[in-house]
């Protein structure tokens, strides 16, 4: 199968061989590839793309509301009997958004749901794998800690950090004009903010591992809680961003298939995300939601001209049905 290098050849191939424009051709090429995933797994693929990591500087990359307009979209006409087969490339996002999503998808696929990630999908992309049946990993894939973060710092660290504060201050009440620039930061209600916040991540991610990943096993929710507590522990993994690769996600727990046992099934998810990575980094596109069918929505950085230079507008969405451009179903039946 192709690798990275064989994919840019084939889109280059693709615009010199049809004088197709760059944007079709990426789209041709990549929705070949997604329709022989389809043919080796015989599920429906749904791919939920972000490009945070070539456009870090683009607001909306992570996973937020109005993400659910293009799964509805992808499963609009889907033969949902045959399940769905999750791609996810995330850096993550909010946690209610996220649990939303998880809770459309699972009930149009009855809970019928694998989560393959090729390379990452972190914080809620975790929450939204652990959400699913089975969890497709290789050597090179990465899940990440669900400790969640309230106004871009940790929530765990902030309760952490307090608890020590009133430790010392009743040691030591001399110690009081040390924490007071740090705790005079806290605004109104922070504390109770984080530990809300805290509370629903674990307590979603703990309910969907023994309601979906451990079904009808005796000890679900025994289960469910020491890899919830060991996803969210903030002080073992030391920060947010901490890479946590498929042998330690097995190790938990985690009911992880590595693909390197399938290979062909190996090559096609690692040309498919190849597909999509040079999607994101040549040309205006930050976020795809695509199925196999080709049914998409691409959101798109749109630049203008000004004298100091190229300034980023209002992203646009890009919407196209099965069949080519066409109405965006605004509902699913």
């Amino acid at each position: 199968m192709p690798n990275w290098g064989d994919v840019q050849n084939e889109i280059n191939q693709e615009i010199l061989n049809h004088q197709a424009m760059a944007q079709q051709a990426l789209d041709s090429v990549r929705k070949k590839y997604l329709g022989q995933l389809h043919q080796r797994t015989t599920r429906n693929i749904i791919a939920y793309y972000s490009g945070w990591l070539s456009k870090p500087q683009v607001v909306g990359t992570e996973i937020n509301d109005e993400d659910k307009n293009g799964f509805m979209m992808a499963v609009h006409k889907l033969d949902r009997s045959k399940g769905l087969d999750l791609i996810l490339h995330t850096p993550g996002g909010d946690i209610a958004s996220t649990q939303s999503i998880v809770d459309y998808l699972q009930k149009m696929f009855d809970r019928n749901i694998r989560a393959i990630v090729p390379q990452i999908a972190m914080s809620a992309g975790t929450v939204m794998a652990c959400s699913c049946r089975e969890i497709l990993m290789g050597k090179q894939s990465n899940l990440g800690p669900i400790d969640p973060q309230v106004r871009g710092v940790p929530a765990q660290g902030v309760i952490r950090e307090f608890k020590q504060a009133v430790k010392e201050i009743k040691s030591d009440p001399a110690k009081a004009a040390v924490w007071q620039p740090i705790i005079g930061k806290y605004h109104p209600t922070f504390l109770g903010q984080c530990s809300n916040a805290i509370e629903w991540s674990n307590g979603f991610v703990r309910e969907q591992l023994s309601k979906v990943m451990f079904a009808g096993e005796p000890d679900a929710d025994t289960k469910a809680s020491k890899i919830a507590k060991k996803l969210a522990d903030y002080r073992s993994h030391k920060a947010h961003s901490r890479h946590i690769h498929a042998d330690e996600c097995k190790g938990m727990g985690l009911k992880v298939i590595l693909i390197e046992g399938d290979q062909p099934l190996q090559d096609l998810v690692l040309t498919v995300h190849h597909c999509y990575m040079h999607a994101l980094m040549n040309s205006a596109a930050f976020k795809i939601i695509e199925n196999h069918e080709g049914a998409r929505l691409i959101k798109q950085q749109i630049m203008a001209m000004a004298p100091g230079g190229a300034i980023p507008l209002q992203p646009r969405q890009r919407m196209e049905d099965s069949g080519g451009p066409g109405p965006t179903p605004n509902s699913t039946p």
